[in-house]
């Protein structure tokens, strides 16, 4: 291709081992990688990285590691875990990245599914978890863990500290050197890089083969794109099996040559974030519902004159903030100025206290973003940008241009990304970032493909008059009522989720006179709006049932259908009623995927009561529901569930 021989020209590496060792000569003593432990942020040179991941390596290699075995990476974002990652490939190793909140059964598919070898674990709870199952596990030799407490009495000769692989590391490399380095220069860019596996929003998850050229290939295309420097601080925080966490935290990382920093552990993020004050960020939309809720939270604890200041500051920013950003024009200089104001009294401060005082660039990717939600970070002076892609394209597919960004759209193709939207209205690539192939599954690979070699996204949208992509929904889920109205689900989701109060929402209505949803409410919003009222509740169930609780989601239901009776294509699809689970769905409970996408279909037949319920125009329905504890047990939950009518259409 045209973009490898420029690469090749300008002398650019083509694999993950060539750009460890390019950084480590052109940036050896700039901070790589960061750990917060202890309180305490730790740093790592890029030279310093270099030289422990060829140890790191060298002890793969003396447990016998061989070219094209799997290597799974399981655990919170650890520079050790990275560092496991890259010794994997420098050996022509594939790292196998695994969902740390996964159950041992849901990592005994992928064990043997991806018949992984060696596993390279964060702590005590993921070896525990592999040794539950590794008697079922087909090619499981060796299992290595970074953090030692707790595992002091494990005596099983297959278990290793990471320090123990260290020591096999240097006596290897010692003696076997030249062999070594052989290896590493023989990974070439076609050779498969990393093996992620899908979400399994439809059924098993399948593991998609990328490679080194797929991968860097896209970094390289946004690092243009948004001229992303090695000056950039990033923070890890989601779960490294997300390709869009290993996207920006290891691929983009390791060629663009920017510090990588790993929080103390999830529940000190927010902390981190005001340490590091990340200049490039990265967020699903429940990571930025989740931080809007909590401005929520305390605004409503704050004095009057605040939440009045609150509330006229915003309304402005609503009015001009994005144009601001945009630098449109159609901003009255008194508008400026009192925005220019606002910055200092609530803007700034609020994007500090968010932690993104700093932030130069952010995405947000994963699923769809509700506009109101995506327009409030923008407005307050955050640029907050949306991409489209999948793991199967190697994330980045468009991306919106600075200048170009609406909440309608997720921007026009990347460099090198060729879309067209066939008949059906299913959006159709080429790209240099498509995967190779769905691991030992050829049938879904080919089935990927059109007969003319375009992949097969799923997703239904259009082509704006402007070049601009337009995503719908999923092709498979967007339908229509039984007048005929469009029926988008995803759409009014994340219209419902924007509210503060709901966590998550499922809606139903294809083929049906009308649309009905679920509503997960967020406790701790809900809940802290209650105790401000007295208002007393024992958990979630019981407080989901309230009257006033009730009142209160209708509420944010109401201004749904306002919004959606302006919408010519999606009027009729106004949500007619709606009840309140008793449970909150769970990735456990096989209702969500690990990324917390719905399963919108296992939601339907789990739940088919329900469902049949409310398209009945019943009053109430008792359900009996099994859960998941963490333990491994199971047990049932029961509810006699109250269904909240809205009336007619808007």
């Amino acid at each position: 291709m045209i973009q490898d021989e420029v690469r090749k020209r300008q002398g650019l590496p083509e694999t993950f081992p060539e750009w460890i060792q390019y950084h480590a000569q052109h940036r050896g003593a700039r901070p790589a990688m960061r750990e917060k432990d202890l309180g305490i942020w730790q740093t790592m040179t890029w030279e310093q990285l270099a030289q422990e991941a060829s140890l790191l390596a060298a002890g793969l290699a003396s447990l016998g590691l061989e070219v094209g075995q799997h290597v799974a990476i399981v655990g919170e974002n650890r520079p050790r875990l990275y560092l496991a990652m890259m010794a994997s490939q420098m050996l022509g190793a594939i790292p196998v990245p695994l969902y740390q909140d996964a159950v041992a059964q849901e990592m005994l598919h992928v064990l043997n599914d991806a018949q992984i070898c060696i596993a390279v674990v964060e702590d005590q709870e993921q070896v525990d978890k592999l040794l539950e199952v590794e008697h079922e596990s087909e090619a499981l030799r060796y299992i290595i863990y970074d953090d030692p407490r707790g595992l002091r009495n494990y005596t099983q000769a297959h278990v290793l500290p990471y320090e123990r692989l260290l020591e096999r590391g240097t006596q290897y490399q010692a003696q076997h050197g030249a062999e070594l380095k052989a290896r590493t220069a023989a990974v070439r860019a076609d050779d498969a890089a990393a093996m992620f596996y899908t979400s399994g929003t439809t059924g098993k998850p399948k593991g998609v083969v990328l490679t080194h050229h797929a991968l860097i290939d896209r970094a390289l295309a946004i690092q243009e794109l948004e001229n992303l420097t090695d000056a950039e601080e990033v923070l890890a925080y989601l779960p490294p099996a997300w390709i869009g966490q290993n996207m920006f935290s290891y691929t983009q990382f390791l060629v663009t040559g920017f510090t990588v920093n790993h929080p103390e552990s999830p529940e000190t993020v927010s902390i981190d974030m005001h340490d590091i004050g990340p200049s490039y960020y990265f967020a699903p939309p429940r990571v930025l519902e989740g931080l809007l809720t909590q401005v929520t939270i305390r605004m409503e604890d704050a004095s009057a004159f605040k939440r009045w200041l609150y509330k006229h500051c915003m309304e402005l920013a609503h009015k001009v903030g994005v144009k601001i950003l945009n630098r449109e024009a159609g901003v009255s200089a008194w508008q400026r100025a009192l925005y220019s104001l606002g910055n200092v009294l609530i803007y700034a401060p609020l994007r500090n206290a968010l932690g993104m005082s700093r932030v130069r660039v952010a995405y947000t990717a994963g699923e769809a973003i509700g506009p109101d939600l995506f327009d409030f970070y923008r407005s307050i002076g955050i640029n907050l940008k949306q991409l489209y892609g999948s793991t199967e394209t190697s994330v980045f597919v468009c991306v919106q241009e600075d200048g170009h960004v609406r909440a309608d759209t997720v921007g026009p193709p990347v460099k090198g990304v060729e879309l067209r939207v066939a008949e059906s209205g299913e959006i159709q690539i080429r790209s240099p970032g498509l995967f190779k192939e769905y691991y030992r599954n050829p049938e879904s690979t080919q089935e990927s493909f059109t007969a003319d070699g375009w992949y097969h996204t799923g997703d239904a949208g259009y082509l704006d008059t402007d070049g601009q992509l337009k995503i719908i929904d999923r092709a498979k889920d967007v339908g229509k009522l039984a007048d005929g109205s469009l029926f988008a689900p995803k759409y009014i989701e994340n219209k419902l989720k924007f509210f503060p109060y709901i966590k998550e929402a499922v809606a139903f209505g294809a083929d049906q006179p009308q649309v009905c949803a679920f509503i997960n409410i967020d406790l701790e919003a809900v809940g802290n709006w209650a105790e401000r009222r007295n208002l007393p509740y024992a958990g979630y169930t019981d407080l989901a049932a309230k009257p006033e609780v009730y009142a209160l989601i209708r509420d944010c239901v109401a201004q749904t259908n306002l919004d959606l009776a302006t919408d010519p294509k999606l009027s009729g699809s106004q949500i007619a009623s709606f009840l309140i689970l008793h449970k909150e769905l769970d990735p456990d409970d096989d209702e969500l995927t690990r990324t917390r996408k719905v399963r919108r279909g296992f939601i339907a037949q789990k739940y088919s009561v329900l469902v049949e319920a409310l398209f009945a125009g019943r009053e109430r329905q008792f359900v009996e529901t099994e859960v998941k504890f963490e333990d491994g047990r199971t047990g049932v939950i029961s509810a006699d569930l109250r269904i909240e009518k809205m009336g007619g259409r808007v």
